[in-house]
């Protein structure tokens, strides 16, 4: 059962004082803060930190926790089917004393993504590993082996296809990708602003995902994310942008 303290970790963006501790920038620590109200994320990273665990084993507890529970159907196995109706996973996880990084992107038939990035900097030289080649390195890992593909997942893909596979990320391709399912061939002629005009149906159950950061008691900082991407997103795709926001946070 959690105890009092796990209770008492804040709502999403939260962090609990602790009598006596050090104070970064007026902040009492140690100190959990993720996004977005992903309470038991928080509590879990939180109850890792007072239970004795590192930094890294806050964020790397925390994160998998989102996955496990699947938060916001952005987080873990089960959420945004690609254009193939596969759920493929990034995630990333920092260490701020020594700035090792261990990040997996486009991750297939493994549901703990945190974890395996984890892995890449404990037994790799590498900082990402990606497509079938980093699911190779979980099972290696001892990682087990799942379809992450569930009826939620299959029933989102499936009235995508009813809906002419509306919307997508192609552009400058025959078929009109904006009327119609591929597959595609290019165009002969460019339409450089077919992507400024398209309207794009983005909400916080198509885009976002958690990031955490945790700082020790002593200031020591560790960061993490995970994600399942962007809903009908193409196949092979890295969320690049999003990992670089929060390693440089």
């Amino acid at each position: 059962m959690m105890n009092e303290c796990c209770r008492r970790a804040a709502m999403g963006f939260g962090h609990l004082p602790v009598p006596g501790a050090a104070r970064a920038g007026g902040a009492a620590l140690p100190l959990v803060v993720n996004t977005w109200a992903f309470r038991k994320a928080t509590e879990t990273a939180w109850c890792t930190l007072k239970s004795g665990g590192s930094e890294l084993d806050a964020v790397e507890r925390g994160c998998g926790q989102c996955e496990i529970e699947q938060c916001d159907g952005t987080v873990g196995f089960g959420g945004s089917p690609d254009e193939h109706g596969e759920t493929t996973l990034d995630a990333m996880i920092m260490d701020g004393n020594t700035m090792e990084v261990g990040a997996v992107a486009d991750l297939r038939r493994i549901k703990n993504a945190i974890g395996v990035a984890r892995k890449v900097i404990q037994h790799t030289k590498h900082t990402l590993l990606v497509g079938e080649s980093a699911s190779f390195f979980a099972e290696s890992m001892g990682f087990q082996c799942e379809d992450l593909t569930t009826q939620n997942s299959l029933s989102i893909y499936l009235r995508w296809l009813n809906q002419s596979c509306q919307p997508n990320y192609w552009k400058n391709v025959i078929p009109d990708a904006s009327k119609s399912c591929g597959p595609y061939k290019q165009a002969k002629q460019f339409n450089s602003e077919e992507w400024i005009n398209s309207q794009r149906r983005i909400n916080i159950h198509n885009h976002d995902t958690i990031g955490m950061i945790v700082i020790g008691a002593s200031g020591n900082v560790a960061v993490g994310t995970s994600t399942n991407g962007a809903v009908h997103k193409m196949q092979g795709l890295v969320f690049v942008t999003r990992e670089k926001c929060i390693w440089y946070a």
